[in-house]
């Protein structure tokens, strides 16, 4: 069995350096922090400190305010269900990233218009647990990207390979 060369996208809700700078440039860094209002200071030093790394850094929950700090992409929750932003305008590689736990939600982000779609959790035993059966059949109801979200470690890794995904996301696989 060969092994993929997997997507790395790096969940972090506060301007840590040192954990950012441990990331190589194929990391992508996502700031979610939904119990804070949105700093507009901090997403600048963050897009600073990506782009001087060289990593793409994506906004979560906030499509409009990445347009406007012109931002790599932004990444759309399972639990915001609004489509407004389908007539913003885009830059030509904008990404767009959308989480979903079930079939409903993978459905509603194709209809946002998601390039990629966080499926979880495959490993991480939650109320969204899937297992490795679950988040297989799942991930062949979609024609999009599939990132594997929930419980990742070195431990397990190497189980994507038995999964359709192209990607894998977390927070303290990174650490």
């Amino acid at each position: 069995m060969h092994n993929k060369i997997l997507n790395k996208y790096y969940f972090i809700n506060t301007l840590d350096k040192s954990n950012i700078d441990k990331q190589d440039k194929t990391t992508v860094i996502i700031y979610r922090n939904y119990n804070q209002k949105i700093d507009k200071r901090l997403i600048l030093q963050i897009k600073n400190l990506c782009k001087k790394k060289g990593n793409k850094f994506i906004l979560a929950n906030n499509i409009k305010l990445a347009i406007t700090f012109d931002l790599d992409g932004a990444y759309i929750p399972s639990f915001n269900k609004d489509k407004k932003h389908l007539s913003y305008s885009f830059k030509k590689d904008f990404i767009i990233l959308g989480s979903a736990h079930n079939i409903k939600e993978m459905r509603t982000k194709e209809l946002q218009g998601v390039n990629e779609i966080f499926l979880s959790s495959i490993f991480k035993k939650n109320k969204n647990f899937l297992g490795i059966k679950k988040f297989r059949l799942l991930s062949l109801l979609t024609k999009k990207k599939i990132i594997a979200l929930g419980g990742i470690s070195q431990k397990n890794l190497k189980l994507l390979n038995l999964v359709n995904c192209s990607g894998f996301a977390g927070i303290s696989f990174f650490k």
